[in-house]
């Protein structure tokens, strides 16, 4: 339900890590701390037989890394949140659509950020799955302090940049929002909307020809991703003239 809290587990092999991770999430009466786990190996054991919203990880562990659980949960449901001392390792990490990147020593200011965009992922998520007769044919996207409506018609594709995405809504026309894949494809109705890559999302309606290893939007062709290739076959195959 909408109201419920966000559950969150801890994953960090540094005991105080946990503390303070848990000393910080703890002002916020809208999360709930379900578990806390010192290796990967628990969590993912634990994880088989319980649901969560949110993940909090740590990524040089013994054993499994960070990195390595979310690669072998990918793409999974719940958001990621990684928190680490070292740098290096971002660019991986929002590869697998990371929610947050967090470097320790966290700072509350920081924490708050996180915990905006993990209410929004969570928003975005429940109202996927809310039934309703009314199906709307566009999407609001937050755009320089502003709402920007945007018609499901009008987008060509969009595409992953850093930590925001651009929405193509022409050969050279872009907006530009801080926002992940994740939460845009879950905003999208999937019967308009493709997943063809970890970095881009394509309109049906708008794919001009679909190739070996790349998807045509207008003149522009986009890469299919070796863990994509099955879905664009299955909407081939759908819609292919026997």
């Amino acid at each position: 339900m909408k109201n419920e809290p966000i559950r969150c587990i801890f994953i960090d092999d540094e005991p105080l890590a946990l503390e303070v991770l848990t000393l910080h999430l703890s002002n916020y009466p809208q999360l709930c701390i379900v578990e806390r786990f010192s290796n990967a190996v628990d969590a993912i054991q634990w994880m088989k037989d319980n649901t969560v919203d949110a993940i909090f990880t740590d990524i040089q562990m013994p054993g499994i890394s960070g990195l390595e659980l979310v690669k072998n949960q990918y793409p999974a449901p719940h958001a990621v949140i990684f928190t680490t001392a070292y740098p290096n390792y971002a660019p991986e990490a929002f590869e697998f659509e990371a929610l947050d990147y967090l470097l320790k020593p966290i700072s509350p200011e920081r924490i708050q950020k996180t915990i905006a965009r993990l209410e929004e992922f969570q928003s975005l998520k429940y109202s996927q799955t809310q039934d309703s007769s009314l199906k709307p044919d566009f999407v609001y996207i937050k755009i320089d302090g502003h709402h920007q409506k945007i018609h499901y018609a009008d987008i060509l594709y969009i595409e992953a940049f850093a930590d925001y995405i651009k929405i193509w809504i022409g050969p050279e026309k872009r907006l530009v929002t801080l926002q992940t894949m994740r939460n845009m494809e879950k905003a999208l109705p999937p019967d308009l909307f493709i997943r063809i890559h970890r970095s881009f999302i394509v309109s049906k309606n708008n794919v001009v020809s679909i190739q070996q290893n790349g998807v045509k939007i207008g003149n522009k062709i986009l890469p299919i991703g070796k863990n994509y290739k099955e879905s664009i076959l299955a909407l081939v195959n759908k819609h292919r003239l026997q």
